[in-house]
């Protein structure tokens, strides 16, 4: 089975399973499945885009003060140290920080 093939199933049991969430939430709630699921649609580009958002202002914490920790940015960004540090792996993988330490208290992070 080709690629394509597996993607184009993946695409099609995740929209699936959308579906079948939206109509369960629509039996649930009185509403039209069509409604429920344009609705989950916004919530997710809405928790995108505020994620996104969220970066950005850990960037932008990083220019005004080139060292941080994962609580100075917690506690800027109002989140939780998970929430953090999915925040910073991305931006690693993003090579726009670089992690100086290995591990602990003692990591701080910069520009790259």
């Amino acid at each position: 089975m080709s690629y394509v093939s597996l993607v184009i199933i993946g695409v099609v049991v995740a929209i699936s399973f959308l579906f079948w969430i939206a109509k369960r939430e629509a039996q649930k709630h009185g509403t039209g499945t069509g409604e429920e699921f344009i609705g989950i649609c916004k919530s997710v580009i809405e928790t995108a885009s505020q994620k996104e958002a969220r970066k950005e202002s850990a960037l932008a914490l990083l220019r005004e003060r080139s060292n941080l920790s994962n609580a100075d940015i917690r506690q800027e960004l109002r989140v939780s140290s998970r929430t953090v540090v999915r925040y910073l792996d991305e931006l690693e993988a993003e090579e726009k920080v670089v992690q100086v330490g290995k591990i602990g208290h003692s990591v701080t992070y910069r520009l790259k």
